[in-house]
């Protein structure tokens, strides 16, 4: 719901206020962020109403003028705005779109220097227009409503001094608790002007101390996340000039008071939809005020605007939550699988698969992917994907992106028969690609070396033996459109993993002007954006997941037209833990590729059971990325039960409203609260664990659930020599008779079943069956050795 007048302007969602009032002086007076002013039924009743009771809009007019911080003077050493309003400070106050030259010396929403030199901007407000909908922005991608509840603010001001306009575009998405941000400036001045910031969106909060959450990380080891307190100064998330969102430092931040847990307190989340450089930073001031801003990245960052011409901002993402951060969580989960995902697969479960890089890497056949295959049929797997190596000349990383044409040394029938192949089976068949990128050694660097990102005459810094193409020319983008276009037709393909696996330097392009080279990133997005968009369009069934050395892109511009990226390159388990448990903040499990891969891992040669690599990865898109033609039977044979089991709660792992727990756990709920599971591991086994259980909110306090374990296989071997102490005869650990009895003897986990209430369940919790201590076992002991996982499922009565 929004209420607007001219003066006073309330954005309201269903549990959320937004207001802020225009001042005298004509700029626009940020007042309030957070839970809601009005009561819900208030809410409800403003909500139907087509215009507004004189009494509910002088109820909102107090309202404003209330919680509207007093000022009287100005302090000693500030600036006033003028002499018409000399008692006016900004620095003292909260602002929707502030920037320099007036006297507000803190982060500015905007930057612009005019044709004369002038770096400052005075944007009054003017106007205003309310809608219904949501309108898509027409540069980038951005969020959308299908379900018709949205509306958009529209906020006009004018710097009159320069002839510049200045929209901010508020959408407001009620049942999420949603609110998103934008803004666009235009140029109607003879003289060209230079942006040299235009963020997306900032928030004044009138209280210091918060605490600043981001994620940072490095390739396979994303989204760890770090926590700052704000008492004064600046704490700053940001990727500088790596030209992604980065797995360095993720888009997605929160804001909270310091004593605010996943269960209680206020957190605010804050996340962009935009896929290059970007800025989040938390300031404090010594007014007792904090601003929040965030957007495209500043440095390194300009853009021309001549007449006529405008500069779109990209969307930001707002949420808050009085319910810590698993409320806030829920907003955002909520808000990105309904209004960021989209086409075909945004409601669709996703099917289990396997890819076939960590069981072949480059060195493979058709004969050795098609035993692959096979073995992957027979338990059960969906999806087949053929990863890197079956282009051009590619037996390694040196040489051949660029020239998407098949390997006919390795596939003799090329992407046709293999996936016909494939779909004989009754799977589906999956491609790699890697199309924004190029090697020195390929023919289409030979035929266009100037497409390839470098400066001219000099030296090129590579990554991993590759050079970016030059996205910010169409030539390029048209041939990426076409050459993906005959890859992805050449089969029967229904997925395809896009990789991009380096990051930028030496940017410049050589169809850009010396004083326009400041707008090459933003450039490469808009080509890609464009690419992407022609692309799903013409293959609307095909299921995309984005990839980028991991999750060096993983952010909302890439979900507008990838339902899902791969999470990590890492898929050691302990590694996954953090990684995915990071992600879970701001990113829904049906965006987070995971796969179980072998043990020693490849990435840590670390070991870990294969039972808990799948309970792990079954919270996310899932599939396996390991060669089964060299396992057990035993092994496949759990597999197969794994898939088995996964089928029937895939929709709940996928698309249920997820709740982190303490210890690394993470309960998942559907939608009715009919079905949960929730997820335990063991970090740091410890005997005589009689004590422990899983406990949290998210069921229904009246329903009555059955709660059962899932049930794994244990070798025998597992208990060691304590086989000892029950056998009649002394039994050497490993050696024959020890390996016959593992053979013909079944053991497996203990078989837990209880039933309790939702409000049991919150308040005061699951009782875990008593665990191993050495000094007896039956079948309800509870074996969990550092590194074992447990699963149990929910489901009402």
């Amino acid at each position: 719901m929004i209420y607007a007048d001219g003066k006073i302007f309330l954005l309201q969602t269903k549990n959320t206020s937004y207001m802020f009032r225009v001042m005298e002086t004509g700029h626009l007076e940020h007042l309030h962020y957070g839970g809601s002013l009005i009561s819900e039924k208030k809410y409800e009743k403003l909500r139907s109403e087509i215009d507004l009771p004189q009494a509910d809009k002088e109820m909102l007019e107090k309202v404003a003028t209330a919680i509207a911080p007093k000022h009287y003077f100005v302090g000693g050493n500030m600036v006033s705005y003028s002499e018409e309003f000399n008692n006016v400070a900004f620095e003292m106050y909260g602002l929707e779109a502030p920037s320099f030259g007036k006297g507000d010396i803190r982060e500015p929403l905007l930057e612009v220097t005019y044709g004369n030199g002038s770096t400052t901007a005075n944007f009054l407000y003017y106007d205003y227009e309310v809608r219904k909908g949501k309108r898509a922005l027409k540069t980038l991608p951005s969020s959308y409503d299908d379900a018709g509840e949205c509306e958009q603010l529209i906020l006009k001001l004018t710097d009159k001094e320069y002839a510049a306009r200045l929209d901010l575009i508020y959408s407001v998405f009620p049942d999420c608790d949603v609110i998103t941000r934008s803004a666009v400036l235009y140029n109607d001045n003879d003289d060209a002007l230079t942006v040299d910031r235009l963020l997306s969106t900032c928030v004044d909060l009138y209280d210091t101390g918060n605490k600043f959450t981001s994620f940072h990380g490095r390739w396979a080891y994303e989204m760890g996340r770090s926590d700052s307190v704000v008492n004064g100064g600046k704490a700053v998330s940001e990727e500088l000039s790596a030209g992604e969102s980065g797995s360095r430092s993720n888009p997605f931040v929160m804001v909270s008071r310091p004593e605010t847990t996943d269960d209680n307190g206020e957190a605010y989340g804050f996340n962009l939809i935009y896929s290059g450089n970007h800025y989040e930073a938390l300031s404090s001031n010594a007014a007792s005020i904090s601003r929040f801003v965030s957007g495209i990245q500043p440095t390194g960052f300009s853009w021309k605007l001549s007449k006529g011409e405008s500069f779109e901002a990209p969307e930001a993402v707002m949420t808050f939550s009085s319910e810590g951060y698993n409320g806030l969580s829920k907003n955002m989960h909520r808000f990105v699988r309904k209004h960021v995902v989209r086409g075909s697969w945004r409601d669709k479960e996703r099917p289990i698969l396997i890819n076939s890089w960590e069981a072949n890497y480059f060195n493979f056949t058709q004969g050795s992917l098609l035993s692959l295959a096979k073995e992957a049929k027979k338990c059960g797997i969906e999806l087949f994907v053929m990863d890197d190596g079956w282009f051009g000349s590619r037996n390694d990383d040196k040489s051949s992106l660029g020239d998407w044409t098949e390997n006919k040394k390795k596939l003799p029938g090329g992407i046709k028969e293999l996936s016909e192949k494939i779909t004989d089976l009754g799977m589906l068949f999956g491609i790699w690609v890697e199309p924004e990128m190029v090697n020195r050694d390929s023919d289409l660097y030979r035929a266009h070396p100037d497409w390839a990102v470098q400066v001219p005459g000099q030296s090129h810094s590579e990554g991993r033996n590759q050079m970016n193409l030059d996205l910010t020319r169409t030539e390029v983008q048209d041939y990426v459109i076409e050459a993906m276009k005959k890859v992805f037709s050449a089969g029967k393909v229904s997925y395809v993993k896009w990789d991009m696996n380096r990051i930028f330097s030496d940017r410049f392009s050589t169809s850009l002007s010396a004083d326009r080279q400041g707008e090459f990133q933003h450039r490469y997005y808009l080509g890609l954006y464009r690419i992407m968009k022609e692309l799903t369009d013409e293959f609307p069934d095909i299921l995309f997941e984005g990839c980028s050395a991991g999750g060096n892109r993983f952010d909302l511009g890439i979900l507008c037209y990838f339902p899902q990226i791969w999470g990590s390159d890492d898929t050691d388990f302990f590694c996954r833990l953090d990684i995915q448990r990071g992600y879970s903040y701001g990113y829904p499990a049906s965006t987070v590729g995971a796969h179980v891969s072998a043990t020693p891992n490849h990435q840590t040669l670390m070991n870990s059971p294969l039972e808990s690599r799948f309970e792990l990865a079954a919270a996310g898109c899932f599939g396996y990325e390991l060669n089964l033609c060299d396992m057990n039977d035993t092994d496949k044979k759990l597999i197969k039960d794994q898939v088995e089991f996964y089928k029937k709660y895939r929709a709940l792992f996928q698309f249920g409203d997820y709740y982190r727990l303490p210890d690394y756990g993470f309960l998942i709920v559907s939608e009715d609260k009919h079905k949960a599971v929730a997820f335990a591991v063991e970090r740091n086994a410890t005997p005589s664990n009689d004590y422990r259980c899983i406990r949290a909110a998210g069921l229904n306090d009246d329903t009555l659930y059955i709660v059962k374990n899932r049930k794994v296989p244990y070798s025998i071997k597992d208990l060691g020599t304590l086989i000892n102490a029950v056998a009649p005869v002394h039994i050497k650990q490993d050696g024959l008779v020890h390996n016959l009895i593992d053979k013909f003897k079944d053991i497996s986990s203990e078989e837990q079943v209880d039933t309790l209430t939702g409000a049991a369940f919150k308040n005061r919790g699951l009782s875990l069956n008593a665990s191993f201590a050495g000094t007896g076992y039956n079948d309800k002991t509870r074996i969990m050795r550092t590194g074992d996982t447990r699963l149990y499922i929910f489901e009402s009565i």
